[in-house]
């Protein structure tokens, strides 16, 4: 049992001697799985390549990342090539102690079946495939898969090849992101001198984690379509996953004929994106699994650039309508696709696809796919899709896939090779995990803090800002201790905190950047745009509105700010975004922190010249202090600070009350703020009434249906409507307030 020192941490010097020449060496390997990496090591570049093909990245601060060690990250590893006994030679040169015997133990177990059997889709038929004829058969010998082989001859020998089939790759940095590496400077500065690199990490820090895999022939058997989800199973079930890859240079399929298309000669891809591609396409096939890379790092190219690699049938999944034409965008952009080849099916544009179509489309429009009620073209779209095999499929936030609703998707469009892309591969449920057999195992992870330092994303300042309430809404809000709904309301629409907002609209517009605040409370969005006298945008709003706002923010530079709800956490493009202000969220959602980080995190190409690691965007909180914003707040910023951001608390911003006195910031008087706190009073007592009004008519109906007849009690004033409530016309389904509800609500609290 391992002892803790007097601070509460483990205590491994017992166990673990460190080597001679450990200060030249960049990790600690601990018994339970953990390892630390020094990012200060001269090897550092090498050496997080290599962890990050093995281990799960747990947290990267600047100086010192953590990673562990799971049976999934040395599943990914197996997946890709890496073989057991380099894992633990490389790891044991890079260790500054031995690395323990639990860990040998734990890596070869881990990796002596995973990644041995692959299920490889080859002319049109369908290969069970390992390196180890023993294995194959091992899995010949069990009757439910030897039952459902082709034939009985000998295994079939074939070789797999690591020559260049990414598409458009070339070897030099774009010219607009050029920034010298001062880590591969000093590595190479090391090797030559060969005074700071033990002898043994010579040849190490030369190579690149692919130099690792290698090139082997294999033997496979050919099993039979209709059985291929039964042989499945049943490897599982014996401790063989079956890795999931394409090869499709040589797929025969006539019906997998496809008119290629390519990257623009003036397309270049950055070194991380063409490493992930690597990872996808290093043996000549196309792996299924996931790619992480940050908001605004280009996933979506990296996405491009596959599909003009498979040069197959591809299909693109994404979560809103405005992800569908950011991608048919990115797609023109990027290729040289002819337009007509581009369907787009969406909940207003069902376009019919053709057989050398690029479809993109939404999570839950496929995932009507087995619902009877649908219009015709609806109808037809969905038989092409389950009608004809598609050569790739690209899973856009592929973190949402595990929801109940959007995973028989993947059942229901037969795809050679998926590819998931996301920024954040978190969720709150816990059901992350099942992406590793729903797509498969995560093939690369890019380091947030190595793209903002080589310029590839913006260098952003996050700041969380506390403001306290306002003695009227503090003394609401203790009142309200059982009803969250109005507590909730109070903290977002905080007078104090929308003066911050004002506060920092103004002093970000006076120095010429492009500003976005959001928030989910609808309600708060629309008040806080009119008092601002800014626009706004939410899910009813037009998509001619939307392009339109969007097209002067984008172009206009007196167009400098604008609302938006959470219909923009994902997919929105503004580039020249700079500034980013928060006034509600949804709870704790770690994803939605890093997905609204990302708006402003694309490189900024503006021409001010700033000193290394000065902040060139900003990234607000505001948070109503002593309430329960403080808790999610924290909760929110974990992910990102395991990426390597760093939060300042903010409680006094200098200028403000200067502001104040030049030109009232908004909510600054009395008056205001109690008219503020009617209206939201107002507001959540008519949601609760229309909720249990709503209950009612549903209890209401199961008596009828029921035969039951009911007698209820009830006053004058509620059969003439002189409860506290006013009857206004209805307009799709939703309940307008007339203008005369403020005076009725004034007593509500009374």
């Amino acid at each position: 049992e391992l002892e803790r020192d007097a601070s509460g941490v483990y205590d491994f010097r017992a166990q673990l001697r460190l080597k001679d020449d450990h200060a030249s060496r960049p990790i600690f390997v601990s018994p339970d799985g953990r390892i630390v990496l020094e990012t200060f090591s001269p090897i550092y570049k090498q050496a997080y390549d290599f962890l990050i093909a093995i281990a799960e990245p747990i947290s990267r601060p600047e100086r010192v990342h953590e990673y562990e060690l799971t049976t999934h990250s040395l599943y990914a590893a197996a997946s890709v090539g890496l073989k057991t006994e380099d894992i633990i030679e490389f790891l044991d040169r890079l260790c500054k102690t031995e690395v323990p015997s639990e860990v040998r133990e734990f890596i070869e177990e881990a990796t002596r079946k995973y990644g041995k059997v692959k299920l490889v889709l080859k002319e049109n038929k369908i290969f069970v495939e390992s390196a180890d004829a023993g294995v194959l058969h091992a899995l010949l010998s069990d009757q439910s898969i030897s039952s459902a082989r082709v034939s009985d001859n000998a295994l079939e020998t074939v070789s797999g090849s690591v020559d260049g089939v990414i598409a458009g790759v070339k070897r030099k940095a774009s010219s607009a992101f050029e920034a010298s590496d001062d880590l591969m400077v000093s590595v190479g500065t090391a090797v030559e001198q060969q005074t700071t690199i033990p002898e043994d990490l010579h040849e190490f820090a030369a190579m690149d984690a692919e130099d690792l895999i290698e090139t082997t022939k294999s033997v496979s058997f050919e099993i039979q379509k209709s059985n291929m989800e039964d042989v499945q199973k049943r490897c599982i079930e014996l401790g063989y996953p079956l890795l999931a890859e394409y090869d499709f240079r040589n797929d025969t399929n006539p019906d997998m004929k496809f008119k290629a298309f390519d990257l623009k000669p003036t397309c270049v891809l950055r070194p991380y994106q063409e490493k992930s591609l690597r990872k996808m396409f290093g043996n000549g096939r196309a792996r299924s699994g996931i790619i992480v890379l940050p908001c605004g790092a280009g996933k979506t190219l990296t996405g491009v650039t596959a599909a003009c690699t498979v040069k197959r049938r591809c299909i693109v999944l994404c979560t809103n309508n405005l992800s569908v034409y950011q991608w048919r965008s990115e797609f023109l952009r990027w290729s040289d696709i002819d337009p007509a080849r581009i369907c787009c099916f969406t909940s207003d544009k069902r376009s019919i696809p053709r057989k050398d179509s690029v479809v993109i489309c939404t999570y839950s429009m496929l995932s009507q796919m087995n619902s009877t009620r649908r219009a015709a073209d609806t109808t037809k779209v969905f038989d092409f899709l389950q009608a004809h095999e598609w050569g790739l499929m690209i899973l856009d936030e592929v973190q949402t896939v595990p929801a109940a609703s959007f995973r028989t998707v993947l059942v229901n469009v037969p795809a050679h090779c998926k590819l998931g892309l996301t920024a954040t591969l978190v969720r709150e449920d816990g059901k992350i995990a099942d992406l590793r057999f729903l797509v498969g195992p995560k093939l690369y992870e890019a380091n947030w803090m190595d793209l903002q330092t080589n310029g590839y994303i913006a260098t952003v300042q996050c700041a969380e800002v506390r403001c306290t309430m306002t003695p009227a809404f503090m003394r609401e809000y203790v009142d309200s201790k059982n009803e969250d709904k109005i507590r909730k309301k109070l903290s977002v629409f905080n007078p104090n905190k929308w003066q911050i907002c004002d506060f920092l609209v103004r002093h970000h517009e006076r120095e010429g950047d492009k500003i976005i605040v959001f928030s989910d409370d609808i309600g708060a969005l629309r008040s806080l745009a009119r008092k601002l006298d800014r626009p706004y945008l939410d899910g009813e709003c037009s998509e001619a509105t939307r392009s339109e706002v969007l097209r002067k923010f984008r172009t206009d530079a007196r167009f400098m700010t604008v609302l938006l709800s959470k219909i923009a956490d994902v997919a929105l493009d503004l580039p020249d975004a700079n500034v980013l202000i928060q006034v509600s969220s949804h709870g704790g959602s770690r994803r939605q922190e890093a997905q609204r980080l990302g708006r402003i995190l694309r490189a900024k190409k503006d021409g001010r010249r700033l000193p290394p690691g000065t902040p060139n965007a900003f990234f607000y909180t505001i948070v109503s202090q002593d309430t329960h914003e403080m808790g999610y707040s924290s909760a929110r910023q974990r992910f990102l600070m395991d990426q390597g951001y760093a939060y300042k608390v903010v409680t006094n911003l200098q200028g403000m009350d200067e502001e104040n006195k030049v030109r009232p910031l908004i909510c600054s008087t009395p008056g205001e703020q109690q008219e503020l706190l009617v209206s939201v009073l107002a507001t959540a007592r008519i949601a609760d009434l229309e909720e249990t009004i709503a209950d009612g008519e549903v209890a209401l109906n199961e008596e009828h249906a029921a035969g039951a007849a009911t007698s209820r009690p009830a006053t004058m004033a509620a059969l003439s409507g002189a409860d506290d409530m006013t009857y206004s016309e209805v307009k799709k389904g939703k309940q307008k307030m007339s203008s005369g509800l403020k005076e009725v609500t004034r007593g509500l609290r009374r």
